[in-house]
Formats: structure tokens, C-alpha cells, sequence
């Protein structure tokens, strides 16, 4: 049997309001200084979630736990509000969500209920939400009023259509061989406005698919990062200056770093 003592979420509240009462640290910081910290709990969460190490979610998860907490104590001794409060404001809304659960009414798509709220459609988005997340909200909120694709195949269809776009730009403002245009010219900004309804509509293909475009990045990157790093490891170990090695030798190493790669990537991956 396990004897290990339980602890409740007033177990926790008490805690911080103790260590307001007697930490220096704690009892110096308010709303505005914990900012970075929130910020920073839930990246450390979502790597945690990224690894699917089980240890780590609950560690991340009582830091983001202590940021709420922290916020709600600093709020009580202003007198602005409670955890109580917060508790209570969370209960009524996920209510609110499924009134065909807690009362007698139809169920309904949250973004419709929510678009009667709202008065634009990017209205209560944060700022700094970053980009390929917006589109996507952006995009789940169109889609709550009836503004989307019946499935896949039109999104797949305007994404070969903006790709066939970028690349008529293309022909006209050729970026050099660095990667860049010479100058930020008329063409330049042209080329950007194609290259950005082109991801625009890479992420809805992502929505309407049922991946999210930044997780389905996330991966991308970590596949993209790993297995250049074998390209690196086996340069290294065959005296090859990767700098110099040229495109053809690159890509002779990614192909055997493809073959030799170990991964829980899922069958049909590349």
C-alpha cells in the first residue's frame, strides 16, 4: 500500500501564501516580474509533453501550477480577486462550453458560441501568439461560422494553387543565390505576400487535416536537426569538411543518415 502523503490544491495555496509571508524573494515579486517565468513553465511543459516523459509533465506541470498560484495570491492581497474566484470563473465557463452536459440545451461548436461574443474575429487572440498558432485560430474561428472547406481536397487544391503562384513570382523577382533578394523592393514584398498565402494555406491543409502546422513543424525541425547531425557526425569520422563537401556529398550523407536513422517516427515517414 502506498503511504506517501496526499496533498490537495488547498495544501499548495496555503503553501504560497506562506512563502509570501516569509520569503524575501517571493514576497517581493508581483504580476509583471513573473512574466518571463510563465512564459518560460510553459515551453518547459510542452518540451516535456514533446518528449513523453511522464516525470518531467508532472515536475513542469507543479511549476505552471505554482505561476497560477502565484497570480492568484498577488491578486487576493490586492483585494482583485481570489482562487476561489479563478476556480470559479473556470467552472462557469467550461459549463458554459457544454450546455448540452450542465442544462438542457442543444450542443453547439464552441467557436460558433464564441463568435457571438466576439466583436471581430481575431478579437481576445494574445499578441504575441506566434504566428503559425494565429493562423490557425484564425482559422478555427472561420471555420466555427461556416466558413470552410467540406474537407481536405480544397485546401490540398489552394495550396497547389498558391505554390503555382509563388512560382510564377518566382520567375519575375529571382532571389539571389544567397537566399535573398538584392534589395526589399516592389518584387520582394510581392514574393512575400505569395510565399505567405502559400503557408497560410499549408496551415489550413494542417487544420483540416487534424494536425496542428506548428506541432507538425516542431517535429520537422527536431527530424531536420537530427539527421544533420549525422551528416556531421559521419564527416567528421571520414575526415569530410562539410563547408566544402558541395550539395552532391550533402546529399549522398542525408540519404545514408535517412537509412541508418533510429526513430519512433511513424511507417511512411521521410
Amino acid at each position: 500500500m502506498d503511504n506517501k502523503p496526499t496533498h490537495s490544491l488547498d495544501d499548495t495555496l496555503a503553501l504560497m501564501r506562506d512563502l509570501r509571508a516569509r520569503c524575501e524573494w517571493d514576497a517581493a515579486q508581483t504580476h509583471e516580474s513573473l512574466r518571463p517565468y510563465l512564459i518560460e513553465e510553459a515551453h518547459e511543459l510542452d518540451d516535456a509533453i514533446r518528449l513523453e516523459n511522464d516525470r518531467l509533465v508532472r515536475e513542469e506541470l507543479g511549476d505552471l501550477l505554482l505561476q497560477v498560484l502565484f497570480h492568484s495570491v498577488i491578486a487576493e492581497e490586492r483585494g482583485a480577486f481570489s482562487f476561489a474566484d479563478v476556480a470559479e470563473g473556470l467552472i462557469t465557463k467550461m459549463k458554459g462550453r457544454h450546455p448540452h452536459l450542465y442544462g438542457d440545451a442543444a450542443k453547439e461548436p464552441w467557436e460558433r458560441m464564441k463568435s457571438k461574443q466576439r466583436k471581430s474575429i481575431g478579437d481576445g487572440l494574445p499578441a504575441g501568439l506566434p504566428a503559425l498558432h494565429r493562423a490557425h485560430r484564425l482559422q478555427d474561428r472561420a471555420a466555427g461560422v461556416g466558413f470552410d472547406w467540406p474537407d481536405v481536397n480544397g485546401p490540398a487544391e489552394k495550396v497547389e494553387e498558391e505554390l503555382s503562384e509563388v512560382r510564377e513570382e518566382l520567375s519575375r523577382s529571382a532571389p539571389s543565390r544567397h537566399g535573398t533578394t538584392p534589395v526589399m523592393d516592389a518584387r520582394h514584398y510581392a514574393l512575400e505576400a505569395e510565399l505567405g498565402d502559400l503557408l497560410f494555406a499549408v496551415v489550413n491543409l494542417c487544420r483540416k487535416a487534424g494536425v496542428h502546422a506548428s506541432i507538425a513543424l516542431d517535429k520537422a525541425n527536431a527530424k531536420f536537426e537530427r539527421r544533420f547531425q549525422e551528416i556531421e557526425r559521419l564527416a567528421k569520422e571520414r575526415g569530410i569538411d562539410v563547408a566544402r563537401a558541395g550539395l552532391a556529398k550533402l546529399d549522398e550523407l542525408w540519404d545514408e543518415a535517412k537509412r541508418t536513422e533510429v526513430s519512433s517516427a511513424a511507417p511512411g515517414g521521410t
